[in-house]
Order: structure tokens, then sequence, then C-alpha cells
């Protein structure tokens, strides 16, 4: 082609110097043409077959790469190829147009390799066993390497050195490289302690208090975690604080379908005593409680009598108590509770009395985990048996205030 331009030039009779530009002008033209159009085929023809090809796959995987514009970058590949294949026809100027040209091809390969990575990702999520990992911490990873590599290539071929040898200078940059990436290496190490260990998914509710975090995970990274908190807050921690510091993840309830209530009612001490006849009569109108006193009864009368107890006098033998009868009307109570989880932990147990009085802990579990409801849930309940107190002759411990004062003088 060359010697073609060459041989037209010649005939218009021109100077050295003027036929030499004049040449050169018109290569180029060529030269640039060419690459033009190899463009346009491979953007106008080739990405619309790709386009068409993809839309009548019945798989999700390739458009996901086609969204993340792979192919789309994959087509400036043809004008970088059309100028390192013509670069001869330059004479002096080849190994110039060589060199721009592969390093053109090197950057264009990279962002290729970008855009298929973050397809990946995007495909990751997709797949149920891959959607709770942390995919994007390793993807980020290899893009780090890709870059470095890219970019120890490209300075290679511009100085004429072979890539080994800036490899092997790069120990003395080890320092530097530590210093720079210093929360990229401690959020390597973490994601893989996180993977491995199995410490949080996207999705968890996690809790770090120290942070101010309290909400859900969106995203899990090689440097960051993104949490969205309840009150519609974004927090964005560093991931290597996953395995440094203290961290809640409730996934264990979510997972178990059941969610703890463990929650305190103080008795006024000075309120205890023991049942008498008024009272277990009126004990007995409750319908849940109705056989509980009656087969209580029974067993303690029987229990007295076998051991001769001297009943008249209430300290001897034993005898129904208003709060043991309180306990006893929890259990009945919540065990027929339709939000109570009835195959986990149920307990309805006493305390070390305090100063506040005697504490009667319920513990249990609701079997619906929705923050709201549960907390609708556990309100309705304590509301019930805060409500029903009186009637066991039993209150409530609060401190005085200036109203109860007022009445005691």
């Amino acid at each position: 082609m060359q010697d073609f331009i060459q041989s037209q030039i010649n005939s218009l009779n021109l100077s050295a110097q003027n036929s030499e530009i004049l040449s050169w002008l018109i290569l180029g033209f060529v030269v640039g043409f060419l690459a033009m159009i190899s463009n346009l085929v491979a953007r106008k023809i080739l990405l619309r077959v790709i386009h068409f090809a993809v839309a009548k796959t019945r798989t999700e995987w390739d458009d996901m790469l086609l969204r993340r514009h792979v192919f789309d970058r994959l087509s400036h590949l043809a004008p970088a190829i059309i100028f390192y294949f013509s670069a001869p026809a330059f004479g002096v100027a080849a190994a110039i147009i060589k060199k721009l040209s592969i390093v053109y091809m090197i950057v264009a390969s990279i962002r290729v390799v970008d855009s298929f990575l973050n397809g990946l990702v995007d495909i990751a999520h997709t797949v149920r066993v891959l959607r709770d990992k942390p995919v994007k911490s390793y993807v980020q990873l290899i893009n780090i390497l890709v870059y470095i590599t890219g970019f120890i290539l490209v300075i290679a071929i511009i100085i004429d050195q072979s890539p080994w040898g800036l490899l092997s200078g790069l120990g003395a940059m080890t320092a530097v490289l530590l210093l720079v990436f210093k929360d990229s290496i401690l959020g390597l190490v973490a994601s893989v302690q996180n993977s491995a260990y199995d410490i949080v998914r996207t999705g968890d509710w996690i809790t770090m208090p120290k942070y101010g975090v309290d909400g859900d995970v969106l995203d899990v990274s090689l440097n960051t975690v993104k949490v969205q908190n309840f009150d519609k807050t974004i927090v964005t921690i560093p991931t290597y604080t996953l395995t440094q510091d203290a961290i809640q993840n409730w996934r264990g309830m979510v997972e178990a379908g059941g969610r703890r209530i463990k929650r305190n009612i103080m008795i006024d001490i000075n309120s205890i005593r023991f049942c008498n006849d008024e009272l277990l009569d009126r004990l007995k109108k409750i319908q849940i409680l109705e056989t509980y006193i009656k087969n209580k009864s029974e067993e303690i009368r029987n229990w007295n009598k076998e051991n001769n107890i001297d009943t008249s006098f209430e300290g001897n033998g034993r005898k129904l108590t208003n709060v043991g009868c309180f306990r006893a009307y929890v259990g009945e109570y919540l065990r027929r509770h339709p939000k109570i989880h009835k195959d986990m932990t149920f307990l309805i147990r006493q305390l070390e009395p305090n100063e506040k009085g005697l504490p009667i802990q319920i513990y249990v579990f609701t079997n619906d985990i929705n923050w709201v409801n549960y907390e609708g849930i556990q309100s309705d309940i304590f509301d019930h048996l805060l409500a029903i107190l009186p009637q066991f002759d039993l209150k409530p411990f609060q401190w005085p205030t200036g109203i109860s004062l007022g009445q005691a003088s």
C-alpha cells in the first residue's frame, strides 16, 4: 500500500520533503478510515447481532454481561488491531505506533475484564448458594491485581523493558504498597475470615453500637461494609472491623423463626402472702387457673395430712401463695397464646429479690420475628399481666412519687 501511494505521489512531481509529508498524511488517513470502519462494523453490526442473540436466549447471565457493557468495550479492540498490523507501513514510526496500539489494547482489555468481573458479581447474586457470600470482595481483589498487572505491562512496553525485570524491582516498593493498600489487605483477610466463619452475609441484621450500626447489611465489599439502619440512614464501616470488633448478628433469630421476650415484672414484696379461702375462691373463677388450683390444693392437703401438719397456723406445712398462683397463671396464659413459640425455650421463673422487689421473669419466644409485630405482641402480654396483678392481691413495684408520698402522709 505504501509503495502504491508513493508511486502516485511521485507522479505529481513534488519535492522530496512534501512528497514524504503527503505520503504520511494519506497513509494515516487510509489507516484511520479503516480503523473507523472496523469500529463501526464491530459496534453497529457485530454488537447488534450479539444483542439480538442475547435477547433470544433464556439464560440471564448473558443479559447481565450485556448490561455491564462487556461486549461494547470489547469492540474497542478492533481499531487498535488495525493500527497494530498497519504499523510497518509507517516506516520509522512503526515501532512507536505498535507500542501505542499495544498500550491501547491493554487498557481496553483491562476495561473488558473489569466489566466482565462486575458481571460475574451480578450473576453470583442470582445464584442461591452464592447470594449471601462476599463474592464482591474477591472480585475487587482480582480487579486490583488486573490493574497492577496492566500498569506493569504498560510501563514495560513504554520503556522497552521486560515486565519480569520490573516485577523483580517491585520488592523495593513493598513497604509503600503495604501502606497504600493497607485497608485492602486487611479487608481481604477479613473477607476470607468472614467467608470461612460465616460472620456476616448480605441481608443480615447486625448491631455494632460502637459504630452506630443497627440495621440490615446492604453490601460487603473488599474495603467496606454498607449497612442501612432502621432509621434509613446508611452507615459504612471498614470490612476488617467485622473480625476486630464485637458484632451481634440476628440471623440466628430469623432462621429459628422465634424472637425472644426476656422481661421482668417487679412484685412488691410487701404484697406477697399465703392464699386464704377467699382468695382461692376468687382465683378459681379464672378459667385457665381453675384446674391448677384444684389439683395443687388437693396435693398440698394430702401432703399436710400425711405428715400430720397443724394447718391452723399459717407457718406450718405447705400452702399456696398468691405469687406462686400468679406464676402458674402466667405460664398457662402464655401456653395458650397463639403468638408464643411452643417449641422454643419457655420459662417463667423467680429471680433473686432485690431493692426493687421480687422479679418474675418471662423468658419465652414469639413465633413472629417482625419487629413491629413483635413489639405489639410483647406489649399486649405485659399489658394483660400488669392489669391482672390486683386479682392476686399483688402489687407491682415502683419508686414512690410525690403523689404517692402525699397520699401516705
